[in-house]
């Protein structure tokens, strides 16, 4: 393991972990020494094991996150913005459920979130932050106008925040995956799947240990001079 790459003492928070690429990120960081806090309204269908302490949240809930952070050890330092959902529907037909409900977790929840962890990185004196958004919030994708606008406004987020924070000595990045084989995406119909294939210019599809290891080297000292960034982990789809 490398040094720069040793989590070890350090205290994270990573919605959204119930599952997913949210799992693989807590589980890489427990891998790497951190302890772990899971923000997350149930543990999932196969739950991380007792080496993290899950903690019921609901993101679009200040007082949900309140509650929970007030019992987070006072050295937290690491924040994980993983916790979103989709409602897909062109936008002729999207319901204002289903624009409000996507904002609400994907946005305002990361917003949140940092906000009621940051004290405890001020005090701390040093921080580290990472937002997942998407590469769809960089360009758009039919069907997802409420999931592309959350996720682009999580990107702005990021640089505001950075901005804000940096002074304090903590960084604010974000990673913007495109479509990620996880169990949910490997249902999706396989036209779909190829679709996205066709547009890596590696030809292959990310897998959620290729997010997780994006992350934690944005989290890691090897990343102390990196803030106000957006990395994309999308085997080229992007571009």
């Amino acid at each position: 393991m490398s040094d720069l790459l040793d989590l070890r003492g350090r205290t994270a928070v990573v919605t959204g972990a119930g599952r997913g690429i949210g799992q693989e990120i807590a589980v890489l960081l427990r891998r790497h020494g951190c302890s772990v806090h899971v923000f997350d309204l149930d543990p999932g269908s196969e739950p991380i094991d007792s080496d993290y302490v899950f903690h019921q949240v609901d993101v679009r809930d200040p007082t949900s996150i309140d509650q929970a952070v007030a019992a987070l050890p006072a050295d937290t330092s690491l924040l994980v913005n993983n916790a979103g959902i989709t409602r897909d529907r062109t936008l002729a037909k999207m319901s204002d459920s289903e624009w409000h409900e996507v904002l609400a977790v994907n946005l305002t929840g990361a917003f949140n979130v940092i906000r009621a962890i940051t004290p405890l990185m001020r005090e701390a004196g040093h921080g580290r932050i990472v937002n997942v958004t998407s590469i769809n919030g960089l360009r758009g994708k039919f069907g997802q106008t409420n999931y592309s606008a959350a996720k682009a406004g999580l990107v702005g987020l990021t640089k505001a925040a950075a901005r804000e924070l940096g002074p304090r000595n903590i960084t604010v990045n974000a990673v913007a995956p495109g479509m990620v084989l996880t169990p949910m995406s490997r249902e999706l119909p396989p036209e779909i799947i190829e679709r996205s294939r066709a547009e890596a210019v590696l030809n292959d599809l990310a897998k959620p240990a290729d997010v997780a290891y994006a992350v934690l080297f944005l989290l890691s000292d090897a990343a102390r001079m990196i803030t106000g960034e957006v990395l994309r982990v999308d085997g080229g789809q992007y571009i």
